[in-house]
């Protein structure tokens, strides 16, 4: 690389650091610019993969606070998380880049719909186990475990607006503020792109040098999006996640 070309890519790492910790779709900053260096689709994404997990460990540690008594909720779902990204490393290996991004536009389109109507179909969603006297489990129960390991799946495979679809499930499954919600999203974000990373490294080939920028970047970047993002309040973050969202569902259908 160029000392351009490496500066951008630092940058383009502390940006997507930021987003991450905020809403997601991070990958949507690093993943083009790592393309324009030259490097292939496949070594940008395992690359990226692998340089974004300390932005993703310093935007769960930024959310320390938010995070506090969920501990439990955050092993559980921990785990559908790691199993997911295993699944989608491996897809990403096996199958041709066609069959994932053909759907993975659907995807993101469903979970801002998701995001922008969570406070009515949420509410709707609660009258209806209090009127059946099922309260909401604390933990989501099998429906957020089964979406979110599914969700997983693609976050293991490509990533961007992974974080989008994690809150849009714990919106709708889970009766917490959206800041305590994406604290968690923050750690199982950082569960599923170390284990594919992990998967990645006895199967695909680094850049080391993009590897180095984007972690570096990312991780100055997961700290500024942690301080930044939980001064939003609830319709504030909700906004955020849904033009974030947009611009990434815009830039997935015109690759």
């Amino acid at each position: 690389m160029t000392p351009v070309e490496m500066a951008g890519v630092f940058a383009a790492g502390a940006g997507a650091g930021a987003m991450n910790a905020v809403v997601g779709s991070g990958t949507l900053v690093t993943f083009p610019v790592l393309l324009a260096t030259g490097l292939s689709p496949l070594t940008a994404t395992v690359s990226n993969a692998l340089g974004l997990i300390p932005g993703a460990v310093s935007g769960a540690i930024g959310y320390r606070r938010e995070l506090a008594g969920q501990a439990r909720r955050v092993r559980r779902l921990g785990i559908g998380s790691a199993l997911g990204g295993i699944v989608g490393a491996s897809l990403l290996l096996a199958l041709p880049a066609e069959a994932f991004e053909t759907i993975v536009p659907v995807l993101v389109g469903l979970a801002l719909v998701l995001v922008a109507l969570q406070p009515l179909i949420g509410r709707k969603v609660r009258e209806r186990r209090r009127s059946q006297e099922r309260p909401v489990r604390p933990d989501g129960g099998w429906p957020l475990f089964t979406g979110l390991t599914l969700a997983s799946v693609y976050g293991g495979y490509f990533a961007a607006a992974q974080g989008i679809l994690y809150m849009s499930l714990m919106g709708l499954l889970l009766d917490e503020p959206l800041q305590r919600l994406n604290a968690v999203k923050n750690v199982l974000v950082a569960i599923v792109n170390t284990v594919a990373a992990t998967f990645f490294l006895f199967v695909a080939d680094f850049d080391w040098t993009a590897v180095a920028l984007v972690a570096a970047g990312s991780a100055l970047g997961g700290q500024l999006g942690a301080a930044t993002g939980r001064r939003f309040s609830p319709a504030v973050l909700r906004a955020v996640i849904v033009v974030v969202g947009t611009v990434a569902l815009v830039q997935l259908l015109l690759r």
